[in-house]
């Protein structure tokens, strides 16, 4: 009778939180690890440079004004924003918005940020191990818009160069099976490659050109990113693809002027406004230990049942006049870079 004791004593001491991880808050809930009254700190990790920060900071300002936001830019070097996440959770910040530069590489830093305590959003990219929510815009919206840009501005039924993003990104995936969705059995999907970096996509684009019977015989590209697409409309200039259609992702500043020159024809992009403003009410919420609901429910290969928020994405076809925004652009402020 007494180990049964001895026994339960250790699995309520068990769970039990720690000091500093969690538990309720005063004028919170079970689990909450910041107040909205008293203000709390907001990490926000991003893999570049773009719009994000000060559409998240306001977003957040107009939930929680005496919250703060902690900001980290990793310029695209994982272990870089490996060491900026450790130095948050260091410092004592308890709500981390993260748009990882390698969904899998994130994983253990995830899964040392919940150790701490820590509550994790992921942003843009879905991050591997246990996040508490996620934000981004539509994959699967993005796969089938990219589709049906390049269906709509085809002039034979193919071959097609479809370019994707890594195998190892949940996002990039999402995104490949919405395209395939919409394309198989309507064209013919002449080359087709996963690309690790977007320094590969010219080198495919050549290879590609040369099995299928040369630059004539292409009937669209489809990229994963504006920075492949760039890559790509170099690489076709150079042999002569005028008037081939060119499909992106992401709305770089370039990409839509791409679009009025005819080098490129469409690009799907996010609504980063709209994405900040969902992950910033997120980050609220988790904070303060409340139950988080979303538009979906995702699972990210080491944790199901994700709460997500999936913004739909816009597509443009050309430029924007001056000085106006574009189609998921606010006013003012600029586009990703990725």
């Amino acid at each position: 009778m007494g180990r049964r004791l001895a026994g339960v004593c250790v699995l309520l001491l068990m769970s039990l939180p720690a000091c500093g991880q969690g538990g309720r808050q005063p004028g919170g809930e079970l689990g909450a690890v910041g107040d909205v009254r008293e203000g709390f700190t907001v990490g926000l990790l991003l893999p570049d440079e773009g719009p994000d920060r000060p559409l998240f900071t306001r977003a957040l300002a107009s939930l929680c004004p005496r919250c703060h936001v902690q900001y980290a830019n990793a310029a695209g070097d994982w272990a870089r924003q490996g060491r900026q996440i450790g130095r948050m959770l260091g410092d004592g910040v308890r709500v981390l918005v993260l748009g990882a530069v390698d969904p899998g590489a994130a994983a253990p830093w995830v899964a040392r940020a919940k150790l701490s305590g820590a509550k994790v959003v992921a942003y843009d990219r879905l991050a591997n191990g246990p996040v508490d929510a996620y934000v981004a815009t539509d994959p699967a919206r993005v796969g089938r818009e990219q589709a049906l840009a390049l269906l709509g501005a085809m002039k034979t039924a193919g071959p097609v160069v479809l370019l994707n993003g890594p195998a190892t990104d949940p996002y990039a995936v999402t995104v490949k099976r919405a395209m395939h969705a919409v394309l198989d059995g309507r064209v013919t999907i002449g080359w087709e490659r996963d690309l690790t970096r977007p320094g590969e996509a010219a080198r495919e684009v050549t290879t590609a050109v040369a099995a299928l019977g040369g630059a004539a015989k292409v009937a669209g590209v489809c990229c994963a990113s504006d920075t492949v697409a760039e890559a790509v409309a170099a690489e076709m200039a150079r042999a002569g693809m005028t008037g081939v259609p060119l499909i992106g992702h992401g709305g770089r500043p370039a990409a839509p002027g791409r679009a009025g020159a005819g080098t490129q024809t469409a690009t799907v992009r996010p609504d980063v406004a709209a994405e900040a403003a969902a992950a910033a009410r997120l980050a609220v919420e988790v904070a303060g230990g409340r139950t988080v609901y979303g538009t979906a429910v995702v699972a990210n290969g080491t944790t199901v049942s994700i709460p997500a928020v999936l913004v739909p994405p816009a597509v443009v076809t050309k430029a924007p006049a001056r000085g106006a925004p574009a189609p998921g652009a606010a006013p003012g402020q600029g586009t990703r870079s990725h």
